[in-house]
């Protein structure tokens, strides 16, 4: 990737998950970027375009967050390995615009994207299994959600703290 497509996704990035998708005009992020507007529609054709090109960026990032859980085999590292994600996501300062971004999207845009977690709810599922829980696909399902609802409150909430939910949920969970 070039530093000007680099400079334009970074500063799209930016001015994304402080103002919103639809507030943010390509002059602003032109200027931000220190590119011409021009530009940015060469690269990325319009500002979805650009949008997508960050979420697209997101996706692979997930994946490789996600690989480390989904190739684990046994149960409960599975869980223990799901539980420390939340630590990534809240402890990576550099990336916290670009993670915010991620969550703050679904809402502004409507748009949820759930296929992302299904190797994270098949992974949850079979080691809910492996454990004999009665309903593993509830009990993937439950997690799944409420770590969405804490990274969510994380992002869009100044201030919130996971760290004593996360520790609940070990708990819970006899990790």
């Amino acid at each position: 990737m070039t530093d000007k497509k680099e400079k334009i996704l970074q500063a799209a990035l930016k001015l994304f998950a402080e103002e919103g998708f639809r507030p943010t005009s390509t002059s602003k992020i032109a200027k931000k970027a220190c590119v011409s507007e021009g530009l940015i529609f060469r690269h990325f054709g319009n500002k979805d375009g650009l949008l997508e090109a960050i979420i697209k960026e997101g996706e692979e990032q997930a994946k490789i967050l996600f690989a480390d859980i989904v190739l684990e085999t046994e149960p409960k590292e599975v869980i223990r390995k799901f539980f420390e994600l939340t630590s990534k996501f809240v402890n990576t300062k550099d990336r916290e615009d670009f993670w915010k971004l991620q969550y703050k999207i679904k809402w502004e845009m409507e748009i949820y994207g759930e296929h992302k977690m299904e190797p994270l709810q098949l992974a949850l599922t079979n080691a809910f299994k492996k454990l004999g829980y009665e309903k593993p696909e509830l009990e993937a399902k439950l997690l799944l959600i409420n770590m969405d609802g804490l990274a969510t409150r994380f992002y869009l909430q100044k201030n919130f703290d996971v760290t004593e939910l996360v520790e609940f949920m070990h708990n819970k969970y006899e990790l």
